[in-house]
């Protein structure tokens, strides 16, 4: 199959006639290098006939590059003029009829996607990257795998390991649903408009057992965020309100975890707030957390 990529003048044309603007509220930048299309489809090393998902296709330059595989793609956008026109930008380059699906919603609150996708790849709006990203893994069990070009210190942060100083929530709840890897860097200046900000690819493995119910994720992810919105207190400060009101009582439920109540939140892998959050629930402890 013979797709035809988007070059930076093809991209410029389809914003003109759809009177389209990048904007800074939506985080909306277009990728204008077929190379670096390219480069991002080949870390998430789709192959033919796998079913993939992307997150905010835009006008279609990564897209394209999906579908050039042989892959089949649901691609779900939020812009209806950019919904509309993406079938048929993909028509006029030569992806053949039932490869690409375009779902017109909001990622953020999108529940469900016809095929059941193993693998997701998309370029995603700096400004909601982290909350679509936890969204999808959270409610696409089917997806496995997949590449997500994100800002910078974003990325980073996803891809962080415990103890480092950019570990913080983002990295204990990717971590959650599997393993997290830097995947490479992209240039700002293959974007229109050119970002402020520098892009780096992030790829993931989804974990071949849940880590926990639906009800522990829960409970895991709120003591996450309790401990790195207050990340320099103590665990049995930081996590006080959540394990029976005080340092004493929070103390005793981190012990009985085999966590040390002296520590930061920065120190500990998801499985050790998993834990806690099991200890706390457990007969005897606080309901409330």
């Amino acid at each position: 199959m013979t797709v035809q990529l988007l070059g930076a003048a093809d991209i410029r044309r389809l914003a003109a006639e759809l009177d389209v603007t990048p904007t800074k509220r939506l985080g909306q930048n277009f990728v204008v290098d077929a190379n670096t299309v390219r480069k991002i489809v080949s870390a998430a090393r789709v192959e033919d006939g796998e079913s993939v998902v992307e997150i905010g296709p835009g006008l279609g330059s990564l897209t394209l590059a999906i579908l050039e595989t042989g892959a089949r793609v649901t691609a779900v956008e939020i812009d209806p003029r950019l919904a509309s026109r993406l079938a048929r930008t993909a028509a006029e380059r030569g992806v053949p009829d039932g490869a690409l699906e375009v779902v017109e919603h909001d990622a953020m609150t999108i529940e469900e996607l016809p095929g059941a996708p193993r693998v997701l790849v998309a370029n995603l709006p700096y400004n909601v990257s982290v909350p679509v990203l936890l969204h999808f893994m959270q409610t696409f069990p089917s997806l496995d795998r997949g590449v997500v070009m994100v800002q910078a210190e974003v990325g980073e942060r996803l891809a962080a390991a415990p103890g480092s100083k950019i570990y913080g929530a983002p990295s204990a709840k990717a971590a959650w649903y599997g393993s997290w890897r830097l995947a490479g860097t992209v240039s700002r200046q293959v974007f229109w408009p050119v970002p402020g900000v520098d892009s780096v690819l992030v790829g993931f493995s989804r974990s071949p057992h849940a880590l926990g119910t639906e009800e522990e994720r829960v409970r895991t992810f709120r003591l996450v965020d309790l401990a790195f919105q207050q990340r320099r207190k103590m665990l049995r400060q930081a996590l006080s309100s959540a394990l029976g009101g005080s340092a004493t009582a929070a103390s005793a439920v981190l012990e009985a975890a085999g966590v040390a109540p002296t520590v930061r939140g920065e120190q500990l892998t998801i499985d050790d707030f998993l834990r806690i959050a099991r200890v706390a629930a457990s007969p005897g402890a606080d309901p409330s957390a």
